[in-house]
């Protein structure tokens, strides 16, 4: 009889947070691409199907388990593999899932074909994981055919103890690849056509740290972004998303006068308030972040700055969210990214007390996200009869496509073929 392997031909993926796990599963894909698979849409019927997984909030391990249920109906006789954080936090809670075949820890998902082709329906899950402590290897990523920017996965882990975040025990320490490592990945991304790269990783700002040939390796992320400066073919940087406290003002002040990385930051803030930063174990006070925005726009008026808020942490008084309201409020900010406070298992801010309601931690989300509308709005409409270029993508819904700035403002237009994937000067209106 011929094996699972042989007579699999088709696979198809689904994909849960950040978009470190979009460059992640995009490299599994290539992977059974290459091993003879064909992939398939998520809600076609396939052989395989590979979730890979967030732990982030609550929601993304609701949704796991809802994803498997519908596969369970669809087709009942796939196999289904779970991968990513969730999958590293809990194995044996995803393991007890009706339908599951294969779990895979962070250590293992790159050897995805390995494990399938030792796999049969029907048996109990199989769980292939080790304990975080021992993963310490840094494998390459990115996300190429699936959108016009590429996600390029340049770091994994992290070495903070935020009290709120389980990251660091489902990924692991910090580690980088390296920047000629990098470099090279850019040169045939850019040979390949792609315009636009994010570069992602857990803990961007921290980049630098691996080993090479047994020996420790000690890079930083501003000799990154230089040497990625001058790839030619690349038009477009991204960064993803940086601590304030690594956000150096050279890189700043590098940014401000780079060929290719856009005048677009993303800093996670978490709290207006210093009491409830020095709870969720921060590693910065709202004094410096204040201190970072006010560079950033002193030299980049034009630049859009993101920020990511978290409302309802333990303890977090009305006027500990009065605090962050009003910080958010005055600083000139773009966009917020705005986050409900979960629990999360084994993580410091359990012990925190008193808990915040969950009807409170709603209404304080729903404040927020106002702000950060009105926030856009005011931003935009600061551009207005300004041209600035914008890169477009693909054919989105009824008949419209998408782009973005460089200062990322979205852009919607009838689709036209030839503007696919090209910079287009555009005034904005």
């Amino acid at each position: 009889m011929p094996s699972f392997m042989e007579q699999v031909k088709s696979v198809a993926f689904h994909t849960l947070g950040c978009k470190l796990n979009f460059s992640e599963t995009s490299t599994l894909s290539r992977l059974l691409e290459q091993d003879g698979f064909v992939k398939k849409d998520f809600e076609e019927t396939a052989d395989v199907y590979v979730i890979n997984t967030c732990s982030v909030t609550d929601n993304a391990d609701k949704e796991c388990r809802m994803l498997v249920r519908r596969i369970q109906r669809r087709a009942p006789g796939s196999m289904v593999v779970i991968t990513g954080c969730y999958a590293q936090l809990k194995p044996q809670e995803i393991a007890n899932i009706e339908g599951v075949d294969l779990v895979l820890g962070a250590a293992e998902k790159f050897n995805i074909t390995e494990h399938l082709k030792n796999l049969t329906k029907g048996d109990s899950a199989k769980i292939c994981s080790c304990d975080i402590e021992d993963v310490n290897t840094f494998h390459a990523s990115y996300s190429v055919n699936d959108r016009t920017r590429t996600f390029l996965k340049v770091q994994d882990g992290c070495d903070y103890t935020c009290s709120f975040c389980t990251i660091p025990m489902a990924r692991g320490k910090s580690r980088s690849d390296s920047v000629a490592n990098v470099v090279t990945q850019v040169q045939q991304l850019a040979a390949n056509g792609v315009k636009e790269i994010v570069l992602t990783g857990v803990n961007l700002g921290d980049f630098g740290k691996g080993f090479e040939g047994g020996k420790k390796r000690e890079e930083s992320f501003f000799e990154l972004a230089k040497a990625l400066d001058e790839v030619e073919g690349i038009s477009r940087y991204r960064i993803s998303s940086i601590e304030p406290n690594l956000l150096s003002d050279e890189i700043i002040e590098f940014v401000a006068q780079s060929k290719r990385f856009m005048p677009h930051f993303h800093i996670p803030l978490q709290s207006g308030s210093n009491e409830i930063l020095g709870r969720m174990r921060r590693r910065y006070r709202r004094e410096l972040y204040a201190e970072k925005v006010a560079l950033i726009k002193s030299i980049m008026p034009h630049c859009a700055i993101g920020v990511d808020v978290i409302v309802g942490f333990p303890s977090e008084s009305d006027e500990h969210f009065k605090e962050t309201y009003d910080f958010l409020h005055n600083l000139d900010v773009s966009y917020l990214h705005v986050f409900t406070y979960s629990e999360r298992a084994n993580t410091a801010a359990l012990d925190i007390k008193p808990v915040v309601p969950v009807p409170v931690r709603q209404e304080r989300n729903k404040l927020l996200r106002n702000l950060s509308h009105k926030k856009q709005q005011y931003f935009n409409e600061q551009h207005l009869n300004q041209t600035r270029k914008v890169l477009f993508e693909s054919l989105g819904k009824d008949g419209m496509m998408e782009g973005y700035t460089d200062n990322y403002i979205k852009v919607t237009t009838p689709f036209r073929k030839e503007w696919h994937n090209q910079l287009i000067d555009w005034e904005l209106r």
